[in-house]
């Protein structure tokens, strides 16, 4: 049987000095977290964030729907894996700033004694870190200060193993993340990486930025926009690699919007709106 969670312990950013946090955030230049939370409509941002933000909506309009339609995304993945699959054990890398209907928040509904750990390694994500905090009482959450790119760093923390049993499945999240690693970080040495390292019956969650749906001078000026920072869009088939010797649950490698979709009262999005493939797979 799972340790307890120490609320006491779960509280990072109590942990890091504000003078050693605040010396980490760098307003002046564009951090992704802030600017995903700008298009969603959120406060956390700086100049750099909006002027790049409103850069890549320029060249792409439908921008701030591609992320609201990710949003959703989540909450169905989530829905689906502990509702139907049963899961009660989630890690959520790349977590961003908390917003509504954060993955515990989700679970939780669903199954109170649900588990969860983020790890983000971008610093204002740590300074919200407790709103990630609020489990239920018979469930536990914990925040992990890492980055996807040391994914030991993530499996070796203490905090993961005082939170999560890997004895039993996990939901391996990796929701918008993954278009933030190139080809040089081997991005899918490290998503098998963490994959091995999940119990059988675990579940990968995937979604991820691409271009396949877009016209080529879209493509152009978003190239344009994001040619100083570390992005790379993927196509399906590359996104697919992801998968490779897992179980994909049905309707398969989908865009955001039509990974098993709900009614809703405004018009579907079109895939080149979505801007994302998503995906769940089972882990045999």
């Amino acid at each position: 049987m799972k340790p307890e969670a120490d609320p006491a312990a779960d509280q990072p950013s109590a942990n890091v000095p504000a003078l050693a946090l605040a010396s980490r955030i760098d307003t002046t230049t564009t951090h992704s977290a802030r600017r995903y939370g700008y298009w969603l409509g959120g406060k956390d941002h700086f100049a750099a964030d909006r002027e790049s933000g409103d850069t890549i909506a320029a060249a792409f309009p439908h921008i701030r729907t591609a992320v609201r339609e990710n949003r959703r995304f989540l909450h169905r993945a989530v829905t689906y894996l502990a509702g139907e699959v049963g899961i009660a054990q989630f890690l959520d890398i790349g977590t961003g700033i908390p917003t509504a209907d954060n993955t515990h928040e989700v679970a939780q509904r669903i199954t109170p004694t649900c588990r969860v750990v983020y790890a983000d390694n971008d610093p204002i994500v740590l300074a919200h870190a407790r709103a990630l905090l609020t489990s239920t009482p018979a469930g536990a959450t914990a925040y992990l200060d890492a980055d996807l790119r040391d994914p030991d760093q993530i499996l070796n923390h203490p905090d993961l193993a005082h939170t999560l049993d890997l004895g039993k499945p996990v939901a391996l999240m990796l929701i918008a993340i993954l278009h933030f690693l190139t080809d040089a970080d081997d991005p899918y040495r490290i998503v098998a990486h963490l994959v091995d390292a999940m119990p059988p019956g675990s579940y990968l969650t995937v979604s991820h930025t691409t271009y396949d749906f877009m016209p080529a001078d879209t493509i152009a000026a978003l190239d344009a926009a994001t040619a100083h920072e570390r992005f790379q869009a993927r196509t399906r088939e590359q996104v697919a690699r992801f998968f490779d010797g897992l179980d994909l649950v049905e309707p398969g490698i989908v865009t955001t919007t039509q990974w098993r979709p709900v009614p809703q009262p405004e018009p579907q999005p079109t895939p080149m709106e979505a801007a994302a493939y998503a995906a769940l797979a089972r882990i045999p």
